[in-house]
């Protein structure tokens, strides 16, 4: 009986798939969203305000397929070969990262195109994550999912720590370089997860449309608050105190570091989170892991204010670590609720409401940031929405006293009991 899930060699190798990917990916966005707004003030002529807006609005064009095919993505990581769905996903994104690279050698960026690649971006990454993440479950016994977690979250941070700095150092050298190598990764990553045995999802409910069966997964979150707190904590965070849309602003403009500094900052909170993962895998967290959560979330809204106002690239630097740990406390903590509250049959298409969840966060807090750098200034915006971080940190305690009573991540016997006598036909 395996006692670390590295010892299986399905979870390896999805591991290194995992981290592949990520690392291609972190090194697109964070050029991406330079070359945004790098494109605005140099070649539009934009202020620091309007070239803001522009990283508001790359979150936003990001954001909108994710929002209309996530259902169609849970629906299909729950009715197709998981392993295939993934591979699938990732092939179209290596073909984004193939086609900016020859976009930006031929130097014929605009931000009409990057918007729209950033959009195809987008779709890709709305399909990879579901599937991912509803294949751990699946090559690991339930015993080893939270370690299992916080090792995927390992490949996820350790990758989030070297995709923005190797992207920024390559951009340094020659602009198409960061692509070039994003392809070469997603390829890795493909090539990978193809020995992993076929992860065929359990059927799905008889005599259901297609449509229903996507609806049914964001029913399934909306029924239960536990799940839907946790999801929604993460949500509203995210969506109002991160400051990583301002990143490219505060490296050009006002820390004056350029790419090479921009890609250590996007990498610094990747560093403490991958340091309290790599905690969580040696020693998995047990007790009181509701509360630990919520204080991480107000934690994270402290240190995004104290960004703001640092005007010290070192300082800035340290803060921003201290920032991804609390972040990675928070999303061990409900990624390992999401999963174990969740049956099989329902887990793509509950990742895939978590990941949109994730992604609003994300993209949309591009957006919130890119409006409220518009009117505040960016220094105003990330200080605001940290702010706003902390009330909703004390606000979810009390919506959802769920979540601060969770002790242990064991759900109740009668939990999945219900949830799967729901889901029988009628």
């Amino acid at each position: 009986m395996p006692t670390s899930p590295l010892q299986i060699a399905d979870f390896r190798l999805y591991w290194l798939a995992r981290f592949f990917a990520v690392l291609a990916t972190m090194g697109m966005v964070v050029i991406i969203g330079y070359q945004v707004y790098d494109t605005a003030r140099a070649d539009y002529g934009m202020s620091i305000r309007e070239a803001s807006l522009m990283l508001g609005l790359l979150g936003a064009v990001q954001f909108v397929p994710l929002a209309l095919l996530t259902p169609v993505a849970g629906w299909t990581a729950d009715r197709f070969e998981r392993r295939t769905v993934a591979r699938c996903a990732n092939a179209v994104d290596m073909l984004v990262a193939l086609t900016l690279g020859l976009v930006t050698y031929a130097e014929v960026l605009n931000l009409p195109l990057l918007f729209t690649l950033a959009a195809l971006h987008g779709v890709a990454r709305v399909f990879v994550g579901p599937s991912m993440s509803a294949i751990a479950p699946n090559i690991v016994p339930p015993e080893l999912l939270p370690k299992a977690i916080a090792l995927s979250s390992i490949a996820w941070q350790s990758a989030s720590v070297a995709g923005p700095a190797l992207g920024g150092f390559l951009y340094a050298v020659g602009a198409p370089l960061p692509y070039w190598a994003a392809t070469g990764l997603m390829l890795c990553a493909i090539l990978l997860l193809t020995p992993v045995r076929r992860i065929m999802p359990p059927p799905m409910t008889a005599n259901l449309h297609p449509i229903r069966q996507m609806i049914e997964g964001l029913t399934f979150v909306r029924r239960r608050r536990f799940l839907f707190g946790a999801i929604t904590l993460d949500l509203f965070a995210v969506l109002l105190g991160g400051a990583t849309a301002m990143l490219p602003v505060f490296a050009r403009d006002i820390l004056h570091v350029g790419t090479e500094g921009l890609g250590l900052m996007r990498g610094a909170p990747a560093i403490g989170a991958a340091l309290v993962a790599g905690l969580f895998a040696i020693r998995p967290l047990r007790h009181n892991v509701g509360i630990k959560m919520l204080w991480s979330v107000a934690a994270f809204g402290a240190l995004t204010i104290a960004f703001g106002l640092s005007d010290n690239f070192v300082l800035s630097l340290v803060i921003l670590a201290l920032l991804g740990a609390a972040d990675m406390l928070s999303v061990y903590v409900r990624s390992s609720l999401v999963q174990l509250h969740t049956p099989d049959m329902m887990r793509g298409r509950v990742s895939a409401v978590s990941g949109l969840a994730i992604s609003a966060s994300n993209e949309l807090g591009e957006l919130q940031s890119g409006l409220a750098a518009a009117l505040l200034g960016p220094v105003g915006a990330v200080v605001a929405g940290g702010g706003a971080a902390i009330v909703i940190a004390g606000g979810w305690s009390y919506l959802f006293p769920e979540l601060r009573r969770a002790k242990t991540f064991d759900p109740p016997p009668e939990v999945l009991a219900n949830a799967l006598q729901e889901e029988k036909p009628a």
